[in-house]
């Protein structure tokens, strides 16, 4: 509204005025606001020019002495109510007191948005716990991942552990031929031999496997295996034991009475000498080894092609055809002679058990329960003694071998002209030269790709 249509009254006639009037003499006096005189009845009295819009001259101001000071007014602050009564709220038109049930006219902040902003925090929606109570959840799947972690580490850990102890427990035997050798050659040669040793058989499981108490030691089986280092396929070479072959410083006699007149050594020897093939590593396995191992596996399975009714095998008593055996039963397996082949057969029905062990040991159920796994590693320890120059990988890589040979692994007997030929030492199997001589130079050279087994 212009000043025009509400002209100021006297209560701000200074705000409009150069004069200072009566006040002067105090130049940096304050300016009060003063009321219109009161004509005693608290009502100011009436000014004719405020309601013509004229003016009759300057503000008239009353003399220091009559001057009366006034309160000093406070505004926007209001006495708070008495307790009895309810809180009133101003308002552009006037005061009033809510109602209890009515909700607020203003708004209120709300919870802090995305860009900022102020309030109390969010309520979780309805239906999903809050932070707090999933904690708690969260913490105990940590704690079943960690458990397992735990596990894992441990068996991880029992894994290596077993068999860093079996090692520690095998036995070491001088099988290094101190002679002139074969040159080194590519691959890996593995001498395998089954003794049978009666040494820590008590007499009555000499009974119960029919050993018998010969003294000494012979070898009932004589394996070669021949890991390549090319593409050709493995190699399982049986050498019957009544080969007759030449025993350096003891003429010519069966190939087995090498281990019983010098031991491992000179078995080595004689091999080296009479096949050319360099001996890389050298293992060896008792009967009652044999046994225990067998057994540790939880049996193996055997393929007989005919009936076997043996008394001289343990009383070994066998249907043609497939069947579970336990440790004494295989050891009679891989022992009987009563066949029309004799040594031959024989040497067939070794290398199915040696290879039939290597798959069960190597079976998903050895790694997996932890006592079985134990009793393999542990009876292996006891049973198995190597050459000196022996390391855990050659071991490794004999077992995987045997264990998985591969569908085109070569199965054969040294060539033979004979099986029953009358020597010197009795009678004896005599190889032949010329196809014997040709497997041994394709293992020297590292050709088995070249080399065919005759069915036996």
């Amino acid at each position: 509204m212009s000043d025009k249509q509400d002209p100021p009254g006297r209560d701000y006639d200074w705000l409009y005025s150069s004069q200072r009037g009566p006040s002067e003499e105090d130049p940096d006096a304050t300016q009060a606001i003063r009321r219109p005189p009161s004509n005693g009845s608290g009502q100011g009295q009436h000014d004719p020019s405020r309601q013509s819009g004229a003016q009759s001259g300057p503000p008239h101001y009353p003399p220091p002495s009559e001057r009366q000071p006034e309160p000093t007014r406070v505004f926007g602050l209001q006495p708070p109510p008495p307790a009895d009564h309810p809180a009133q709220q101003q308002s552009f038109g006037g005061t009033y007191s809510p109602q209890e049930s009515q909700s607020p006219r203003f708004a209120t902040p709300t919870s802090p948005q995305p860009r900022g902003g102020y309030g109390p925090p969010q309520q979780p929606p309805q239906g999903r716990p809050s932070p707090a109570a999933r904690a708690p959840r969260g913490r105990q799947r940590n704690w079943w991942l960690r458990g397992l972690f735990l596990v894992f580490l441990a068996w991880l850990a029992f894994l290596v552990a077993v068999p860093l102890w079996a090692w520690s427990q095998l036995t070491q035997v001088d099988a290094e031929p101190s002679g002139n050798r074969p040159e080194d050659t590519p691959g890996t040669t593995y001498l395998l031999v089954g003794s049978d040793s009666r040494e820590g058989m008590t007499e009555e499981e000499q009974a119960d496997l029919n050993t018998g108490d010969a003294a000494g030691a012979r070898t009932d089986t004589i394996l070669l295996l021949h890991v390549p280092d090319s593409d050709g396929p493995k190699l399982l070479l049986s050498i019957p034991r009544d080969s007759f072959v030449a025993i350096p410083g003891y003429g010519d006699n069966k190939i087995n009475a090498a281990y019983a007149l010098g031991g491992p050594d000179l078995l080595v020897e004689t091999i080296e000498q009479a096949t050319e093939v360099r001996i890389d590593n050298y293992l060896e396995v008792g009967f009652g080894g044999f046994v225990d191992i067998v057994d540790a596996v939880g049996g193996i399975e055997v393929c007989p092609t005919e009936a076997i009714d043996d008394p001289k095998a343990g009383g070994l008593k066998l249907d043609k055809g497939c069947t579970e055996v336990n440790g004494s039963e295989a050891l009679g397996y891989s022992r009987s002679r009563a066949f029309k082949l004799g040594d031959i057969t024989r040497a067939l029905h070794q290398r199915e058990v040696i290879t039939a062990v290597g798959e069960k040991a190597a079976s998903w159920q050895t790694v997996v329960l932890p006592w079985r796994y134990f009793q393999v590693n542990a009876t292996a320890a006891d049973a198995l003694q190597i050459g000196a120059d022996v390391g855990p990988l050659d071991v490794a890589r004999f077992a995987w071998a045997m264990a998985r040979p591969g569908k085109d692994a070569e199965r054969c007997v040294v060539p033979y002209s004979s099986l029953g030929q009358e020597t010197t030492a009795g009678s004896a199997v005599i190889w032949d030269d010329e196809k014997a001589g040709a497997i041994f130079a394709a293992i020297s050279q590292d050709e088995t790709g070249s080399i065919s087994c005759r069915p036996q």
